[in-house]
């Protein structure tokens, strides 16, 4: 069973974000200790976190900061903040997806089940490591490794560079990877994807020392 962390201080959308989930399978766990949430993290071993970025102690920023130092999975924020800033620092940051208060309870568990159905059976194949020249993609580790240097991706990270890889050089769409990525691009801000992309691409370019991944104006994104 899937378990789900639940970092939200406000008790009444913390209910409702727990119980919604609970309904439909995911088991949901919220934070009680905002002091010390990488603890209760390391406790519940939870394979999605939601987490809000108006917290006591120290924000959703910076415990997306330090999730990110330990695991690669799935983080998405809810938030009344409204400002693109705020939405693409939350995606640098490390973060999968961005929700805006007030939301559809409905909406955040279809899109809460889809995040966590692309990031635990996006890899179910007899071939789990995937390349392209000198890269290695680990798709159930999320790992890339280029020589003998590797990094660890996030979910998203690692489902963009598997659909450049499996493209074999050709261009693919911005559409593609917003459907592959969130399934309904309906509710997704395109700035979304571009900031994936641009993580993806300063994290290749440590193990390369070269930017890999060229943006093909109107058409989409191409490995070189």
């Amino acid at each position: 069973m899937y378990k789900i962390l639940i970092v939200e201080d406000d008790k009444a959308i913390a209910s409702i974000l727990c119980d919604k989930p609970n309904k439909w399978g995911p088991e949901s766990h919220k934070v009680n200790d905002f002091e010390n949430v990488l603890l209760e993290f390391t406790k519940i071993k939870p394979q999605l976190v939601l987490v809000d970025i108006n917290l006591p102690y120290y924000d959703g920023f910076y415990w997306c900061e330090k999730i990110r130092k330990i695991s690669n999975i799935p983080i998405v924020f809810i938030s009344s903040r409204a400002e693109d800033s705020d939405k693409i620092r939350a995606i640098t940051g490390g973060g999968d997806d961005y929700i805006e208060k007030p939301f559809s309870a409905d909406v955040l568990l279809a899109k809460v089940l889809a995040t966590l159905r692309r990031a635990y059976s996006y890899s179910d194949s007899d071939y789990n490591i995937i390349s392209h020249e000198k890269f290695f993609l680990d798709l159930e580790k999320a790992i890339v490794t280029y020589d003998d240097t590797e990094i660890s991706l996030t979910r998203n990270e690692c489902i963009i560079l598997s659909l450049l890889i499996k493209a074999a050089g050709k261009i693919v769409s911005r559409t593609k990877f917003i459907k592959s990525l969130w399934e309904d691009d309906n509710f997704i801000d395109e700035n979304t994807l571009t900031v994936n992309l641009n993580r993806l691409r300063k994290k290749l370019k440590q193990i390369k020392d070269a930017d890999v991944i060229e943006t093909v104006k109107g058409k989409g994104y191409k490995l070189l």
